[in-house]
């Protein structure tokens, strides 16, 4: 059985590019199977993945490219992604975050071939998210699922379902004999864990506790040892603390300009100057957006 050696300097998998690099790799189809199948409670027999971009809706529309697209056995639909970044959260509880969650399901939903089809024949759709913040700070579990339902809790379709996996919270888990974890907590684990030395002996019991994961730990210590994967994942880390701190810098100039006119007013004109000089260096227009939490028509505008 393979297991991660004590001084291995392993990727993150919980980065979203080396995630998806993983979940699709030509040998990750039995890997892909049973995460989604500790997710959704079923098991899953076969798995596609599909083009990550979906057809925009409308020629002045931007397309939707999501992370690991495919369809399951029985024609259902899951989109499976990690959300590592804090770039885009630029809002109070995370309402960016949750809308743009509802959006991408409601649009993996709805790009489904329906021509043709009775409305009961449609595929049902899942939307998983791993995430290494908290989404949810007032609930303690670790892994939301939820589906179209009343107040009360009555379902009303299962057609959309949402299931949000907060990597944060697994401090409960982290302290549970390695085989009382169900099979979420184990691959919510690795994601988290297996890149820290500190906790290599436990990842390397979850990796004799279940052989997709080991397989996916194969796959990982390859991914680690690519040199240009490495290269790209440093280029992106330094790319966002780049970003984050120009953001912060230029908030509290703005902020100190403007206190004699609200504190309000001078982080917006940091987050203008922030996005001006990203249009300098020419960064496309839904990164701007995404860093400086703007609005498309206050970009173009400027």
């Amino acid at each position: 059985m393979i297991q991660i050696p004590k001084d291995a300097d392993i990727l993150p998998p919980s980065d979203d590019h080396i995630f998806k690099t993983l979940l699709t790799h030509p040998n990750a189809k039995p890997v892909l199977m049973n995460l989604i199948s500790s997710v959704i409670e079923r098991t899953v027999v076969d798995v596609l993945v599909r083009n990550t971009e979906l057809p925009a809706a409308a020629a002045d529309e931007k397309a939707v490219r999501l992370d690991v697209n495919c369809v399951i056995d029985g024609g259902d639909q899951v989109n499976v992604e990690m959300q590592a970044s804090h770039m885009e959260e630029n809002s109070d509880g995370h309402s960016n975050f949750r809308n743009k969650y509802v959006y991408y399901l409601a649009y993996l939903h709805a790009s489904q071939k329906s021509k043709g089809l009775k409305y009961y024949d449609l595929a049902r759709s899942y939307q998983i998210t791993f995430c290494t913040y908290t989404i949810f700070p007032e609930w303690p579990h670790f892994a939301t699922h939820a589906t179209l339902s009343t107040p009360d809790g009555r379902q009303i379709s299962d057609q959309m379902n949402m299931a949000i996996i907060e990597l944060s919270k697994l401090k409960e888990a982290l302290e549970k004999p390695v085989e009382e974890l169900t099979p979420l907590e184990l691959w919510s684990l690795f994601f988290k864990f297996a890149p820290n030395p500190k906790h290599r002996g436990f990842v390397n019991k979850i990796i004799s506790q279940k052989e997709e994961i080991a397989m996916a730990t194969e796959l990982l210590m390859e991914i680690s040892q690519d040199e240009r994967e490495r290269a790209l994942f440093m280029s992106r880390k330094k790319y966002e603390t780049d970003m984050t701190s120009n953001l912060l810098t230029a908030e509290a100039r703005g902020v100190a300009r403007g206190e004699a006119i609200g504190k309000v007013r001078g982080k917006a004109e940091g987050r203008l100057e922030v996005a001006q000089n990203m249009k300098l260096l020419g960064i496309d227009l839904s990164t701007i957006v995404n860093v400086t939490g703007l609005t498309v028509e206050e970009v173009l505008n400027m």
